[in-house]
């Protein structure tokens, strides 16, 4: 593990770069950690070539994360308190998104699925594209990048996949290069700072399978299998940067807690009681305001969560919390990012979904991360790099 703790006078340096999308400006100047994931193209390539191999049989056998399988026990305590002014980025053409107030919402093309594998088992969560200077940042939980039980490094072979469905990668496969983060949780897994912004590389698309020879099988560099006697490549192509194919949502914070929001995820675990009402499949929303309450869970090191009313289940973790979301533009602010499951009414079904509350700290982090170039991994002839 290289995890590196940042000075505070740099970040004076960062704070401007997004200043002309950004109303007010941050107080806090917090302690922020970063962690490479992909450390260069090579590992990167490793990481395309783990997920793509065998027709993406490794992301087909994926099962949503869960780190609290029995639920986590919350009880609801005083109100919030802002840091500094309200502040906010806005998202993809900059235009302040029309929020929607019809039952018929279209869904974000922002939101998919992060993979990764912890403890030797596939995982995914949800997360977003959100706006930065490169259009290459992804938001998603805390406990979706690191893994609090161990206090390790970040998840193994981390990648986003927005709108991954049953194997299909529609704007193709990111892989994640820094992981930026709270100090605190980083290193004493304090689930008040339960969020992460990742740099993504350039994503990488496929042109096909192709069946070769025995000797261009070997000199490919990019996903491949073989079997009796026959050899196949998976030929690949670099798409772009991650908000040039899907957009990038803008990010809020030091707001009310009152505010509507649309929370978006893949849930899929079952209840603690064992009933499984989601598939994973797709994703899904629960809309509402989050209480002016904080919610409290000793375990997790919480005093202050916003709680958002729902049915939601793990899987769903790490999704967006969306202020003036507009079903037109499928555009809004992100204000939280989906972090922990409640039982409030004892039942043994999840009736409750919490979130950190994005104050100045948070901004700081997101600026930090937003400015920094993560590049592509496939050449110009469709050889991913090694």
């Amino acid at each position: 593990m290289k995890r590196s703790l940042l000075p505070l006078g740099g970040a004076a340096l960062v704070l401007g770069l997004l200043a002309g999308g950004t109303a007010g400006t941050a107080q806090a100047a917090p302690d922020w950690a970063t962690d490479s994931m992909a450390t260069n193209s090579a590992s990167a390539v490793s990481v395309i070539n783990f997920w793509a191999a065998s027709n993406f049989a490794a992301l087909k056998r994926a099962t949503a994360y869960n780190p609290d399988p029995g639920g986590v026990k919350m009880k609801a305590g005083g109100g919030f308190s802002a840091d500094g002014r309200p502040g906010s980025v806005g998202p993809t053409g900059s235009e302040r998104p029309a929020q929607t107030t019809v039952k018929n919402v279209n869904l974000p093309r922002t939101v998919g699925k992060v993979f990764f594998v912890v403890n030797g088992q596939y995982r995914w969560c949800t997360a977003t594209s959100i706006q930065s200077k490169y259009r290459n940042l992804v938001a998603t939980a805390g406990h979706c990048v690191y893994d609090p039980e161990t206090n390790s490094d970040t998840m193994d072979k981390w990648v986003f996949v927005p709108g991954y469905y049953q194997g299909k990668v529609p704007w193709g496969i990111y892989v994640g290069k820094t992981a930026y983060t709270h100090y605190d949780f980083a290193n004493y897994e304090d689930y008040d700072k339960d969020y992460a912004f990742v740099t993504v590389f350039n994503g990488v698309a496929f042109d096909g399978i192709k069946q070769v020879s025995r000797s261009d099988f070997q000199k490919f560099t990019g996903p491949k299998w073989g079997g009796g006697g026959r050899y196949y490549i998976l030929r690949s192509k670099d798409v772009g940067a991650l908000g040039d194919n899907v957009g990038g949502q803008g990010v809020t914070w030091n707001q009310p807690t009152g505010k509507p929001v649309y929370a978006f995820g893949y849930p899929a675990a079952p209840h603690p009681d064992g009933d499984k009402p989601f598939s994973g499949v797709t994703p899904k929303y629960v809309y509402g305001k989050p209480s002016g309450k904080v919610y409290v869970s000793p375990e997790h090191k919480v005093e202050e969560h916003m709680g958002l009313k729902g049915t939601f289940t793990p899987g769903a973790d790490g999704g967006p919390w969306l202020t003036q979301y507009s079903s037109g533009r499928r555009l809004g602010y992100v204000n939280g990012v989906t972090s922990l499951f409640g039982d409030q009414d004892k039942n043994d079904r999840y009736d409750l979904i919490t979130s950190p509350y994005f104050d100045g700290e948070t901004a700081d982090i997101y600026r930090q991360a937003a400015s920094v170039w993560s590049g592509k991994i496939v050449g110009p002839n469709g050889e991913l790099y090694r």
